[in-house]
């Protein structure tokens, strides 16, 4: 019995500390993300800029997307389509839309069966190519939420910005994945926005960043991990990041939408690929990444066990609602921050799921780092 009763005052301990460390993200990074107001920019600097879309076989996608970005609201820009190695017709369609549209601009990569490349080197030809320091970044299946993208983002560059991360969330879809896929979205989102807000951003993504092009060649671009699959956007900002040259961007109208994947097996895939990125990151980020799912899982589990067995089950039950009270209210406001509908209800229940599925998914990962496959 004494034994018993000192194996639930640990798990007892165990409830307490994970409930204190989940607090620690609900109400410092999570908190500062949906109650961010912007710094103070000045909407009236509108320097040029170099719009980059890396494409392979994304006729359709860019048929339907690319005319909202070549039509922004926005004084001085080029959009650099690079062509890599497409099978379709890709140059057909960015051949149209450039007798309509002059500031649109194409690099052609050919494909060469002595030489297979990663994104990166298409990412690093677009780059070649601007002509302008601040470059915008997005992808073909991207759309922006308004014809104010561009100057949303660009705003938020001063003398000492050399980052703009902004939020690039998923087209909204009917089934259970898609809810999925944009819960995880938003998930990562509050995380990786509000370490930022707090002077700490460890990463960013590509269907939404913005960096200067001297910032690139200075820090030798790619050079690092350019045998990685993923990392054009987030291994990238986890080299370069630092307290004070970040700047953060969550107005609607910065925001662009992606087709999501529409399998499984698909959403799976391109999570391994970005998990493929983790392990390069600078070693305190990897703690903080680690924590929160862990200290999840174990208040979760503790809850469970010490519900089982009543013990001190008020004070139990007084601890889980403290903690489902502030995740309730942070995705209400999230899904007005990001604009997502429907997510508030089914986040409870992500929340739940997501660690063990991302830890599955990690775990079973393999040795992918010699996968030779475009993204």
């Amino acid at each position: 019995m004494l034994n018993s009763a000192f194996f639930l005052w640990i798990v007892f301990g165990i409830l307490s500390i994970s409930l204190i460390i989940q607090l620690i993200y609900y109400l410092n990074y999570y908190r500062a993300t949906v109650r961010y107001e912007g710094e103070n920019t000045d909407n009236s600097k509108q320097p040029s800029v170099s719009v980059i879309i890396c494409s392979r076989n994304e006729e359709k996608n860019l048929r339907e997307f690319l005319p909202a970005i070549l039509e922004q609201d926005y004084p001085d820009y080029e959009v650099i389509v690079v062509n890599d190695c497409s099978e379709d017709n890709t140059f057909e369609v960015i051949g149209e839309y450039m007798q309509k549209y002059p500031h649109l601009k194409v690099s052609n990569i050919a494909k060469d069966p002595k030489f297979t490349h990663f994104k990166k080197f298409a990412l690093f030809i677009g780059i070649k190519a601007a002509k302008n320091d601040i470059l915008l970044f997005t992808d073909a299946d991207c759309k922006p939420e308004s014809n104010k993208w561009i100057s949303s983002m660009v705003r938020n560059f001063t003398d000492s910005t050399e980052i703009v991360l902004g939020y690039g969330g998923y087209m909204d879809t009917e089934g259970l994945l898609n809810k999925y896929i944009r819960y995880d979205t938003v998930a990562i989102a509050l995380q990786y926005l509000g370490m930022a807000i707090k002077g700490h951003a460890y990463m960013g993504v590509g269907r939404n960043l913005a960096y200067r092009r001297s910032l690139f060649f200075k820090s030798n671009g790619f050079g690092s991990h350019s045998s990685v699959i993923s990392g054009d956007d987030d291994l990238f900002v986890n080299e370069n990041a630092t307290d004070s040259n970040v700047a953060v961007e969550i107005s609607q109208e910065s925001f662009t939408r992606s087709v999501p994947c529409s399998t499984l097996k698909e959403w799976i895939a391109q999570k391994r690929r970005h998990f493929l990125t983790a392990p390069l990151y600078k070693s305190g980020d990897k703690f903080l990444l680690f924590l929160e799912p862990f200290s999840r899982i174990l208040f979760y589990a503790s809850f469970i066990v010490l519900l089982c067995f009543l013990f001190q089950w008020k004070i139990v039950l007084g601890l889980f609602l403290i903690r489902f009270i502030v995740q309730f209210v942070i995705y209400i406001k999230a899904g007005q921050t990001f604009n997502e509908e429907g997510l508030v209800v089914p986040s409870l229940f992500f929340d739940i799921l997501s660690p063990i599925i991302n830890g599955v998914i990690y775990i079973t990962n393999g040795n992918r780092k010699k996968q030779n496959k475009w993204q």
